[in-house]
């Protein structure tokens, strides 16, 4: 059968790919430029006015990562936050889109942070879920090494029989979905190569985890009579193995260590925007200054010395310029044929580059305006004393939007990726049961 479409049909359908592709490339360019903005963040803002991102462990303290390595962790998991806010959606195709940018940022962090995350599996796991609901056969082998590792991850992370994860958190009941899904997707993929034993031998270990997650209505709604939330009811049974007893305690005492957390945070920021506002004082700006404490892990003495010592190295740089370096670079300028003055406070204006300098007297015809003249010249070091130079308010705002954008994707429940209803997984378990039930007679 051949079916024929018009020119009319045919022309409508390739451009409403081309808005579909049109709109997807601009929403990552702004998850990226949002998380971007949030990667450039020093803490030197105020925080109730100025959100930052802080990566930090499961009890909340901050991890130490290289700076470029934080950079491409804080656009991987933005990214993957992206993309899981459009499959709660059911927009797959989107989604994956934007997970697929995620794990090329992952592949920017090293191999020892990757495998002390489990993020980096569970982005796995999301990808391959994608390409299910996508019906993607063409992704099948890509699907089967992502899936391998996801699990390698999980293992490296958890530890064998999750023991590590039972030492930190206690109990290991909440992963226990992440599994399920893998091993659903494994059947799902040996069933599609024709493998229907390997198939039916990772659905039997699906079944078994799921009639222990899938969460009993009736204790479900115990619990939310208790005044805890959908949420809290579904994640305390699972790590309680279903007791009833035990996951109010849990919820309760999960509930007190996230205020102990949140006001110890409070505090930390605060004692922090103090130091900032001590150091700023002796005329260093806010971004100095926080740079300075950041590198000083704190230390308010450790960050004084280390602004010394840079507004030291920047006047020796000053007066090398003024020196030597600096009757070389006027006379480049005036070998291009501008004034001698004009060069002068073209450099000046630009902290001694050439470049810059060039650039801003090819844009003024070679005469600078009073208002030019007039303007303080930059800091040469960003340590040395000096006042901050405000942003134009229609890039803050825009950069405002951008942030306040990015963030609404962001979870403010740290174990949402832990929280499955399961509804889709038993959609899938069903049709897996019946396929294999029918042998080979139909095919996905």
């Amino acid at each position: 059968m051949v079916l024929k479409v018009s020119d009319a049909e045919l022309k409508q359908q390739l451009s409403e790919e081309e808005e579909k592709k049109k709109n997807q490339n601009e929403s990552i360019q702004r998850t990226q430029k949002g998380f971007q903005i949030l990667s450039e963040r020093d803490g030197s803002e105020d925080p109730d006015t100025t959100p930052v991102l802080e990566i930090a462990d499961q009890r909340g303290n901050p991890l130490k990562i290289p700076h470029k390595e934080k950079k491409a962790l804080i656009l991987a998991m933005g990214f993957h936050e992206k993309g899981r806010s459009l499959m709660k959606k059911k927009q797959f195709d989107n989604a994956l889109c934007h997970l697929l940018q995620a794990d090329q940022q992952f592949s920017k962090c090293g191999s020892a942070l990757l495998s002390s995350v489990d993020n980096f599996a569970v982005l796995q796991l999301d990808i391959v879920w994608c390409y299910r609901a996508l019906e993607a056969l063409s992704c099948l082998d890509d699907g089967r090494s992502r899936l391998q590792r996801a699990e390698d991850c999980f293992l490296q992370c958890y530890g064998e029989q999750q023991q590590r994860l039972l030492m930190i958190k206690g109990n290991t009941g909440r992963e226990e979905v992440l599994f399920l899904r893998l091993y659903l997707l494994q059947s799902l993929l040996s069933y599609i190569e024709g493998n229907d034993a390997q198939a039916r031998h990772q659905l039997a270990k699906v079944e078994s985890l799921y009639s222990r997650l899938c969460p009993d209505s009736e204790k479900m709604d115990q619990l939310m009579t208790l005044g805890f939330s959908e949420r809290e009811a579904r994640l305390g049974l699972r790590a309680c193995q279903g007791d009833l007893q035990e996951a109010a305690i849990h919820i309760s005492n999960q509930r007190q260590e996230r205020e102990e957390l949140k006001q110890r945070e409070r505090q930390k920021r605060s004692r922090r925007m103090e130091v900032i506002s001590t150091l700023a004082e002796l005329g260093y700006s806010r971004r100095d200054a926080a740079t300075a404490l950041h590198h000083a892990d704190g230390d308010v003495d450790k960050a004084y010395a280390i602004l010394l010592d840079s507004a030291h190295a920047a006047q020796t740089t000053n007066n090398n310029a003024e020196g030597t370096g600096g009757p070389e670079r006027l006379q480049q300028l005036l070998y291009l044929g501008f004034d001698r003055d004009a060069s002068e406070a073209a450099l000046r204006l630009t902290g001694g580059d050439v470049q810059s300098a060039t650039q801003l007297l090819l844009d003024n015809q070679g005469v600078l305006s009073p208002e030019l003249l007039s303007m303080s010249p930059p800091s040469t070091s960003s340590s040395s004393p000096s006042s901050e130079e405000p942003s134009t308010s229609s890039t803050s705002t825009a950069d405002s939007e951008l942030v306040n954008e990015v963030l609404e994707d962001i979870s403010r429940h740290e174990e949402d990726y832990l929280d499955l209803t399961l509804d889709e997984e038993s959609e899938l378990i069903a049709t897996m049961k019946s396929y294999l039930s029918r042998g080979r007679a139909r095919t996905v």
